[in-house]
């Protein structure tokens, strides 16, 4: 086990993801000091359905962007590796932040390999949305990490996915979400252009009685 100060936040954060923080409040201002003038990282739980959920990313710090004269601080960070909760502590003694004992979890089928049935049906996603969305990286990310944030997941899904030690398990779960949500989408897609068709002059078909 390990210990983490921890940085809890209504999201998930995946391992070599890039998130930017504004810091503003005094605990984090503290963790974050701290972590810069030792050079240590933080932990980021996700606090879903108004819990801390247990399992989280430790994160460190690329940049410090911006320090403000009241000690705001806009900084860069980058997901390293997923852990658990064992023992969280709010707050850590004579600190303002809290932290926690975790165990980091191993993750599997670390190749590259995409399941070319997830892949078909986020190409089908774009398609019916009209977008495009660049999930290729130039430095190695999991394919399930890489497009959590781009297939309309919830937090709590997002959260799910992250519990996963598996890429291929990963992979799986994302197959099934998109199955779900691609009939929908179709179906607001087709509405949408019914809703826009309005008023306009209509061509049909003479049908036969």
């Amino acid at each position: 086990m390990s210990f983490l100060s921890l940085f809890p936040l209504n999201l998930v954060v995946f391992p070599h993801e890039d998130l930017n923080l504004h810091i503003f409040e005094p605990r984090y201002k503290e963790l974050i000091n701290e972590c810069l003038e030792n050079q240590t990282t933080f932990g980021i739980p996700t606090f879903v359905n108004n819990k801390l959920a247990g399992y989280g990313t430790e994160v460190h710090i690329t940049q410090l962007s911006k320090r403000y004269g009241d000690g705001r601080m806009d900084i860069k960070t980058k997901g390293l590796r997923i852990f658990r909760i064992t023992d969280f502590q709010n707050p850590v003694p004579d600190k303002l932040y809290a932290g926690g004992e975790v165990v980091f979890i191993e993750n599997e089928d670390l190749n590259e390999t995409i399941n070319p049935i997830l892949l078909s049906l986020v190409n089908r996603l774009y398609a019916l949305l009209k977008i495009k969305v660049d999930y290729n990286r130039p430095e190695y990310q999991p394919f399930s990490y890489r497009i959590a944030h781009k297939i309309g997941l919830s937090v709590s899904e997002e959260y799910e996915l992250l519990t996963v030690a598996s890429e291929a398990q990963r992979q799986q779960v994302l197959v099934t979400h998109l199955k779900r949500i691609l009939p929908i989408v179709s179906e607001v897609e087709r509405a949408k252009e019914l809703i826009a068709m309005n008023g306009h002059f209509k061509g049909f078909d003479a049908l036969n009685f």
